[in-house]
Parts: structure tokens; sequence; C-alpha cells
């Protein structure tokens, strides 16, 4: 019989983890593969947005003191000099009685103040080729800058417009498009190579016999590696046989990863050889923390890798990802471990056994109430399916009673 071990606080297991974590390096990446990617560096605009005055809406570039006594009964007579389409620029001049159409866009010509909108002229047209009119009359004065974009209206140069750190957004991409930027510096994405373990397993592909279930954390591990911004590389499902788990292991170093995760293998089962291998190849900090569920998660290293093994129950996985492989990965990045965290008030007792506990829960955002959903077996994958929170039950809390605040987690992409 194995000694007793104890076990760790969550917040101690995390704190180690964490410690051994580091930031990876950066590297350059083509702009449209960037959304989501973290930048290394802060970006400085090189020049104006928008680069020149330009027109806000079609109509007439005019000055504005030509048009100050305008009206429906009395309008101004401009004569027409240009025609300036989007993207178009013309080197003519306003002056005194003049005016130029100019489309959306369009570079504002010297001289002028001031746009009219089409609509406050007696010539409407916004036809590409249209035959102008020698004058066109306008209805009502503007004011000086009226419908112009002035030059450096958005972004000033040398101005910083997005910071270090940042996640960038598909908003984020268009600013940085139109400052011309095709490449950008982010945090080289972590390369998460991870493994099942375990002779019941079978591909979610293959037809399942006796004794045999579908291996559903490889699914659950890859989506949750991607969302959080690391590169999922699943190896397969290792048999439970010491020497095909060395095998995976030595695979994964050979691919150079930044992280090694593993499902099941690390408890005390006769056919657990993912923690021994790891005693034998490594180092082994820790594998049991005082959580529910989870309790078998281990964290070491792989020959200078860092290791997270967590349970096989598919629930237990998704847990012990989100409490402690999440911040890791996070960290490589250099972003924070930040959750949307909610006090909520519970509908219903709960019962404990004192371990620190996180419950598959519904929260009612009207009311900031919350329900559990169903049985939370960690082999119930449904319950967490219909949930979209995790309340936690602090660890030596045995019940509460319905009302008590409680903290939840929202759970992302719900």
């Amino acid at each position: 019989m194995e000694k007793s071990v104890s076990m760790l606080s969550v917040a101690e297991a995390k704190q180690r983890i964490l410690s051994k974590i580091k930031l990876l390096g950066s590297e350059r990446v083509p702009l449209v593969k960037a959304s989501g990617r973290i930048l290394a560096y802060a970006i400085f605009a090189e020049f104006d947005l928008p680069p020149f005055p330009n027109s806000a809406m079609d109509g007439y570039a005019i000055r504005s003191e030509d048009v100050a006594s305008a009206t429906r009964d009395h309008p101004v007579n401009l004569k027409i000099i240009g025609d300036i389409p989007a993207g178009g620029y013309s080197e003519g001049i306003v002056g005194i009685g003049e005016a130029m159409r100019i489309m959306t866009g369009a570079a504002v010509p010297d001289g002028a103040d001031a746009v009219v909108p089409v609509e406050e002229t007696d010539f409407t047209s916004r036809q590409v080729g249209a035959q102008l009119p020698a004058e066109v009359h306008f209805y009502r004065p503007v004011d000086p800058g009226s419908a112009i974009r002035p030059k450096g209206q958005d972004v000033c140069a040398g101005e910083k417009v997005l910071d270090i750190g940042r996640k960038l957004r598909p908003q984020d991409l268009g600013l940085l498009s139109m400052l011309g930027t095709s490449q950008v510096t982010v945090v080289r994405q972590p390369r998460v190579a991870f493994f099942s373990t375990g002779d019941e397993l079978v591909p979610i592909d293959e037809p399942l016999s006796a004794g045999k279930i579908h291996d559903a954390n490889s699914s659950i591990l890859t989506a949750l590696i991607n969302q959080v911004g690391g590169n999922a590389l699943f190896l397969g499902v290792a048999r439970d046989d010491e020497a095909d788990v060395r095998s995976f292991l030595s695979r994964a170093e050979a691919l150079g990863v930044d992280l090694l995760v593993s499902s099941a293998g690390v408890s005390v089962g006769a056919f657990d050889y993912v923690r021994s291998v790891i005693e034998q190849e490594g180092t082994l900090d820790f594998w049991r923390v005082n959580m529910r569920p989870g309790k078998p998660v281990a964290f070491g290293d792989y020959h200078g890798i860092p290791f997270l093994g967590l349970p096989g129950n598919p629930v237990s996985a998704f847990v012990g990802f989100e409490v402690f492989v999440r911040p890791a990965i996070l960290r490589m990045i250099g972003m924070p471990d930040e959750r949307r965290k909610f006090r909520v008030k519970l509908v219903e007792s709960i019962e404990s056994d004192g371990r620190e506990n996180y419950l598959r829960a519904v929260v009612d955002f009207s009311n900031w109430t919350v329900r559990l959903t169903g049985h939370q077996g960690s082999g119930n994958l449904r319950s967490l399916v219909q949930a979209n929170a995790l309340i936690i039950i602090p660890s030596a809390v045995k019940s509460l009673p319905a009302g008590t605040e409680v903290e939840a987690w929202l759970l992302e992409y719900y």
C-alpha cells in the first residue's frame, strides 16, 4: 500500500506551477494570421490617419464664405471647375465663386475649406463620368471644416496606437492595415503537446467494442488549448504500458514543445504509468491537490519541459485545465490570468466533502442567482455542457444553505 501523501491547496499548486513557467520569445507573422496573438512590442503610427484632408460625403468642395448667404429661395451659384472621384486628387485650386464635385474619401482640393452635400444643391447626381453642369445652385450655408475629415483626425504620426501585451482583435488588424503594417511581432505561440492514456480508449471515428469508450479528452483539450492561445498538438492515445508512455513523451520532446499535458495515468492505479515515467526521466513536484473534481493533478518536468498531468475523467480534465493549464499558457504568452467572476446567490443548499469544489452550474443574470446542473460526478459531461459557470466552494466548507453568496467563474464561449 502506498503511503499517505499530503495534498496541496489549489493556490499553492498554482503558485508552484507558475513559478516554473517562463514568457516565450517573439516571432514575426503576417497580419492576416495575427488575430488573437499577443503583441511583443508597442506599435507607433508612421504617418497620420487620414493621411490627407478628405471628404466625409458626396458633395462639392467649396469656400464656405461663398455660400454664407445661400437659402432655398435665394441659392448661390458657383462655377464647377473639376470632378474628384474617390481615390482621386486634383491639383486645381478652388477660387472665389468656384466649386469641385467630390466623392466620399477623396482628397479635398486646395482652396476649399468645406464640403456641401449633393442633397443641398440642384445637381445631385453621383454617377461617375456624368456630364457636370457649368454651374450648380447651393441652397444652404456651411461652416468652415464642414464634412471634411482633417489630416490626423484619427491618428497622428508618432502616436502609440497599440501597446505591448495586447491581444489583437479584428478591429486592431484593420487599423494596422490602414497604417500599412503587413507583419507584426507577436509572442511566440506555445506549442502544447498532449496525449490521453488508457487501454479502454478508442478514437471517436472507430466503433466501440466491449469495455471500450471513446476518447473525449482529446477533443476537449484541443479546443481549450487553442482557445486560450496555444497551438495544440494531439499525439494520440497511449496504451497502459510504461514503454508506450515513454515513447509518447519522447515524441513530444522531439517536436520541441513548450508544454506537455497528459490526461489519466497520474493516479495510484496499477496501470497508471505516466507519473512513474516522469519521476524516472525528470522531476515530479506534486501529484495531488485538495480539490474536487481533479484531485490527481500532477506537475513536474520531462527533460526540462514543464509537464502537467490531468485526471482522466472528462470533467476533471476540463476543471484541471481551467484551474492550472490555462494560467500556465497565459503566463507563456504574457497575458494575465483574468476571468469573468461574479458573486451569486445559491437557490439551493449544497453539501461538500471539504475539498475546494468546482461545481457545474447555471447563473441567472436577471437576478444573480445560481443553481447546479444536475449530478456532479466527474464522468458526467452533460452537466458541464448545460453549465454556463463553475461555482467555487472553498476548502473546509462542508455545507452552504440556500441564499449563500458564492464565487462563480463564467465559462468562456458559453
